[in-house]
């Protein structure tokens, strides 16, 4: 099965009343396969990696909402040739390592300083606190009502020297890019 049938199925998933903990856990587990996904569908400049060799890190800012399930599920994704890192950071400096960057609404007062640190830096930002793309970010997970979706801001992507490719773009809703 392809990614994007994969991914049309986690857009479609609808389940009879969820609320509480079972909510969110699931909630998290499709954006944790968003974000592996997000590896295989950007392009990053040459000099975004050490060598040619080198993981693409996924780092999570501040408290990790994915649980352990998110760095399972990293350890048989594979993005191109490169194979895919899941870290914790806690300061805006060390983000400058990764090349996706996940900051949760827990985060949304550090989202200014983050996008102040991560200036100039093929860096590609996620987030899903309101208001995240117009303060710079360039993916925004969205729910609408059980069902995530996301958004997202091409041109911050490009100002960082990142390509998303059409394949993402298309998934993102109409008019929100």
């Amino acid at each position: 099965m392809t990614f994007m049938r994969i991914l049309c199925l986690l857009l479609a998933i609808h389940r009879p009343a969820l609320t509480g903990p079972e909510m969110v856990a699931e909630e998290y587990q499709v954006k944790g396969a968003f974000l592996l996904n997000f590896a295989k569908f950007v392009a990053w400049p040459a000099n975004a990696f050490k060598t040619p060799d080198d993981p693409i890190v996924i780092c999570i800012l501040g408290q990790n909402p994915f649980g352990p399930a998110l760095e399972r599920a990293a350890q048989s994704a594979i993005a191109g040739k490169r194979s895919i890192q899941i870290h914790t950071i806690q300061t805006f400096q060390q983000a400058g390592s990764c090349q996706i960057v996940f900051a949760s609404s827990a985060e949304r007062k550090r989202v200014r300083g983050l996008f102040d640190a991560l200036h100039g830096e093929a860096v590609l930002s996620v987030g899903e606190s309101e208001g995240f793309l117009a303060a710079g970010g360039m993916i925004a997970f969205k729910l609408e009502g059980e069902k995530v979706r996301i958004e997202i801001n091409q041109q911050a992507a490009e100002r960082a020297g990142l390509r998303i490719s059409a394949k993402l773009l298309s998934l993102a809703q109409a008019g929100r890019r």
